[in-house]
């Protein structure tokens, strides 16, 4: 499958995610599981740090919620860090920033 079908069909799936400011109680629980295992690949199972920095609470303090989701939905080019906005609705961005800013609870 090429990245430009894959992405149509990711839209498809999750545009409707995006037109909507609630998250479900489901959703955050897929949510908090991608925080954990896929960012978790990079930035630890603990959000220790790993190929990426830590995203502990201490580590984020001065960073908005706003930065961090922007980075979640954007990426960091000519780093690791993919953008995950074709998944992820801004709201849900937000959702999982807050989630960091707060410390994840496993």
């Amino acid at each position: 499958m090429t990245r430009s079908v894959w992405l149509a069909l990711s839209f498809l799936i999750v545009a409707p995610l995006a037109a909507s400011d609630d998250i479900s109680g489901a959703r955050q629980q897929q949510l908090r599981n991608l925080l954990i295992q896929d960012c978790g690949s990079c930035h630890g199972l603990k959000m220790l740090g790993g190929l990426g920095p830590a995203l502990v609470p201490h580590m984020l303090q001065g960073k908005s919620a706003d930065y961090i989701s922007s980075v979640i939905l954007d990426g960091r080019p000519g780093t690791a860090m993919p953008p995950w906005r074709p998944l992820l609705s801004p709201v849900e961005a937000r959702w999982m920033a807050e989630q960091l800013l707060q410390g994840i609870s496993q």
